[in-house]
This record gives C-alpha cells, structure tokens and sequence, in this order.
C-alpha cells in the first residue's frame, strides 16, 4: 500500500529533499496534494508530483485523499499546524524540526497527539540516519564513559537566515539595514533562532549521549552568521559550533564522541545530495582505525520508512522521547540566549 502524502510547505525543503526522497519510495508513498502559505510556488511543486495545489492548510488538511500530512512550513508555524492537523482527524503526521518553539507549544502537540491516537514523527534526519545507529552501537558496546562532545557545521548560506541578519550580497540592492550585532537582544535572538533551527539537527543525538543539561558555559554570535556554545551536561563537555558563509570550503557537518577508550567521527553529507548515509569513523585507543562506509538510505528516507512503519502500526510512537527531545532543545536554546545576552551586557 502506498500512503497519499499531502505536504503543508513548498519551500526549498520539500523541492530538494522530501520530493526527491519520496520519489524514492513509490511502494510506500505517494505524493497527492501541496499546499503553500501564499508564496505560489506549490503549484509548480504540485505539477511535477502530479498533485493538487492549494494555499493555506484548510483545503489540505479536509482532503479525504490524505492519509499523511507532512508539516514542513516554518518552525513558527509547526505546533499549530500540528493542532490543526490533529483536529481535521489526521492520523500520521510528520513535523519537520523543531516541533514546537516553547515547551507550552511542546507540551501541547504532543499531548494532542498522544491523546486522538495520532502517529507522530519528528524530521530530525541525523537521528535517524543509519551511519548514528552504527556509532551509537558502537559507543554502547563500549561501555566507555562519554567525556566529550563537539559538533562542527560549516554551510552554505540558508536564505532562512541569512536573509534576516546579513547585508545582500556584493552588487545586489540591499534588502535592509546591516545587522547590529552589537545588540544584545538581537544576538540572542538569533542564536536561540539558530539552535532550535540548525543545531536541532543533532541535539536529540546529544541528549541520548548526555541527557542532563547542567550549565552553558559561553555562547556567541559568529558573524556572517553563526554560534558558538560550550555547555556541561554531568560529566561530559559539549561544544556545538556553526556558520554560514556566503563563500567557502564545501559543506562540513561533523560530530565528535571522545569517551574514555575511543575517538568516534561521524560525518554527515550535505542532505540535497542523496548520496547515502552519513560516514562514521572508529580511532581506537590502540591507533587502529574502524572505518564504516555510507550506506544507501540516508536520513530522510530512514524517518520516511518510520512514517510508513507507524501509519501501519508496525511500530510504537515514541511520544515520550519526541518530548523531551523537545524540551533538551528549547532548554539549550534560551540558556545559549541568555548567555549571549548576559555576555554583552556585563
């Protein structure tokens, strides 16, 4: 059986890569109808799945042809969309990351979920690509206590942000003002923005690994724009750092365990390319070297397989775990804030 999808978004996300991934599933899927929030570009979406079109999220979500809604609008406008998704009678959902801004938000979807039956699925890729499964295998197996942690993101820029905080582009028209980075609640902003947008990606990773968040050390801005955040969760050091330049090295997205007997790499390739998963790598006390090579599913086609496994009810929903992944995330976010805040106005 192939579930009809119809998708609440027609930004860059689902034109790079939840099309591309669920062209990749026809026995599983099939794309049935694409709704944007005003832009216009569903129609043209719409046309190359061989879908309908239509704006706002009403006509969509009282579609009968329906039978997985896929959220993937802007993180401001997930949870309601969740709400209303849930009260139109959905009964699959998945949410692009973040699920919810705030934990009330958080709170409020999952409780809704829960409580109508609803499957939910939450889009954080990195978890669910095979290549973590392997080092997180791996580092259990061990039984060697995790020490410390680093995330490093070096990208592109993401029109999300950048249009927000930078100055367009030698010989384009300024769109708006540079950015005062000097502004304290202005740098916070941002980089609570960045965290629950960008570092959201390997978080719910890190609270499997280190599920206290004690205390954020520091956190800064990193212009053009970026984040630099150290944090302590028990006993294990964490530091997450990210930016986007508007010309650099080729995309870098790495994650780093050093636990007391080995030093695990794993490597995440830019998602728009559909080239497998990510690369996980062993340095073991002894200096061998463990390579794991990419497999062919990566991220998005791992959590559309679960979709499918929860729409059939082969699988439970973890309504718990989403949760407080949600929560891990939201709690960063605004220490990382106010340490931003605290740190440019002493």
């Amino acid at each position: 059986m192939a579930y009809r999808v119809g998708v609440l978004g027609a930004g860059p996300g689902v034109s790079a890569l939840h099309l591309p991934t669920l062209d990749r599933l026809p026995d599983l899927f099939r794309v049935v109808h694409i709704a944007d929030g005003g832009s216009g570009r569903a129609e043209a979406l719409a046309r190359r799945a061989g879908a309908r079109w239509s704006t706002g999220t009403a006509e969509l979500l009282a579609d009968p042809e329906v039978d997985v809604v896929a959220i993937c609008s802007p993180p401001e406008r997930h949870a309601e969309q969740i709400l209303d998704a849930v009260a139109a009678g959905a009964r699959t959902i998945l949410c692009e990351k973040p699920l919810a801004l705030t934990h009330d938000e958080a709170d409020a979807v999952v409780d809704a979920c829960r409580d109508a039956g609803v499957a939910l699925v939450v889009g954080t890729n990195h978890l669910f690509d095979p290549a973590w499964g392997r080092a997180r295998h791996h580092i259990a197996a061990e039984q060697a206590p995790v020490r410390a942690i680093s995330i490093t993101v070096s990208l592109p820029p993401n029109g999300r942000y950048h249009d927000v905080v930078t100055e367009s582009l030698p010989g384009a028209v300024p769109a708006r003002p540079a950015p005062d980075w000097r502004d304290a609640g202005f740098s916070a902003a941002v980089v609570r923005q960045l965290v629950l947008g960008l570092g959201v990606h390997d978080l719910p990773l890190l609270r499997d690994l280190a599920p206290r968040l004690d205390r954020v050390v520091f956190a800064r801005p990193l212009a053009p724009i970026g984040y630099c955040i150290g944090f302590i969760a028990g006993d294990v050091l964490l530091r997450l750092s990210a930016v986007m330049l508007p010309a650099g090295a080729d995309a870098l997205w790495r994650l780093t365990v050093a636990t007391g007997r080995d030093l695990v790499d794993v490597e995440f390739p830019p998602a728009f390319v559909h080239d497998g998963s990510a690369r996980a790598r062993v340095r073991h006390v002894d200096g061998r070297v463990s390579e794991y090579p990419p497999l062919p599913d990566d991220g998005y086609v791992a959590e559309w397989r679960v979709v499918a496994a929860l729409a059939g009810g082969v699988e439970a929903v973890e309504y718990d775990e989403m949760l407080a992944d949600a929560h891990y995330a939201i709690d960063l976010a605004d220490a990382a804030a106010l340490a931003v805040r605290e740190g440019m106005t002493r």
